[in-house]
């Protein structure tokens, strides 16, 4: 009776059923039995019935409790009511939603603590380092010795600036803050473009290039597009021994257009070929100075694109990457 909805019919109902007695001795006192065995009969069954609904939102109620203390692994009792279990089931799927969200939210801050953790290690090497040469030029008369302990503090420099920018277009790609134009660009281009600050580079190990581009265009942004090309080409050079080749093939088909881009180099493991792309991964054959985040970075500015980055090795024989530009989403 704690209700205003339950007590405010019931009141009413009885000063109703009172009234049609009193009426019905007016006729006769059978009708007025009659009437007062009827009145009770239909407050009875309301009372039962409303007690019964009462009570199953209030264990509706009670599992809402619980769920908003973190408990989503209780399951409500099953009711065949028609509207109560409309009710449930719409409950049902908000507290899965929430759940699920949860989930993820879990999900990301474990990531966010293990990429934090990765980070502060990957920073961690170069500084000490660069403490460690900071302290010995101090003591440090012979030029020739400083000079080399200098070249070193800049090269970890160096590794640390590009370490904390590639950290931060990756920051800007996940949170949606950076801006990808949508241009038609020529592949030859950007090829051309990401091959141009690795010339030293592969001149001095004596690397070779076999360009086969078939001239086309796609969708992207230059600078982005030339980024994730860059990481990928930084890649294969990186694991390419002296006096190797580096090929660029591009192709196009009626479903998509096509960058392929391959070294002769030690090669992926088959172990590690399956977590190529995964951010700080460190696969057998990786250098001392590999990060782990290039090719990760590359995969989401393509993945921007509408275009897939996928990879072939064997160990010894090089690894083969390759772009799929779509016609069509798919």
């Amino acid at each position: 009776m704690k209700n205003k909805e339950f007590y405010i019919p019931v009141t009413a109902g009885l000063i109703i059923s009172i009234a049609a007695v009193i009426l019905m001795l007016f006729i006769s006192k059978e009708c007025a039995l009659i009437c007062a065995l009827i009145s009770g009969a239909l407050m009875a069954l309301f009372i039962v019935y409303t007690d019964k609904r009462y009570r199953a939102i209030s264990r509706l109620n009670d599992y809402l409790s619980l769920v908003c203390a973190g408990n989503y692994d209780l399951a409500p009792e099953k009711n065949a009511e028609g509207e109560l279990s409309i009710l449930q089931n719409n409950l049902l799927k908000v507290i899965s939603q929430l759940n699920t969200q949860n989930e993820v939210i879990e999900a990301d801050r474990l990531y966010l603590a293990d990429s934090l953790a990765d980070i502060s290690h990957q920073l961690k090497t170069p500084l000490t380092s660069m403490l460690v040469a900071s302290e010995l030029l101090e003591k440090e008369e012979n030029e020739a010795k400083r000079k080399e302990l200098s070249e070193l503090i800049n090269k970890q420099c160096g590794r640390m600036s590009w370490l904390i920018q590639t950290l931060l277009k990756l920051s800007r790609l996940d949170a949606g803050t950076a801006e990808l134009n949508n241009a038609e660009l020529s592949v030859g281009d950007i090829i051309d473009g990401a091959l141009e600050p690795f010339m030293l580079t592969m001149d001095l190990k004596n690397i070779s290039v076999k360009k086969s581009v078939n001239e086309f265009t796609f969708k992207g942004d230059r600078n982005w597009s030339v980024e994730a090309f860059q990481n990928i080409i930084k890649n294969c050079i990186e694991h390419t021994a002296d006096g190797g080749c580096l090929t660029l093939i591009t192709d196009e088909t009626t479903v998509y257009k096509r960058i392929i881009i391959k070294d002769n180099g030690c090669g992926i493991s088959k172990e590690d070929l399956p977590h190529v792309f995964e951010r700080f991964y460190h696969g057998k054959n990786s250098s001392d100075e590999s990060v782990g985040i290039g090719l990760a970075l590359s995969k989401t500015i393509l993945n921007k694109e509408n275009a897939s980055l996928s990879v072939t090795s064997e160990e010894g024989e090089g690894a083969s990457f390759e772009i799929k530009f779509y016609k069509s989403v798919v």
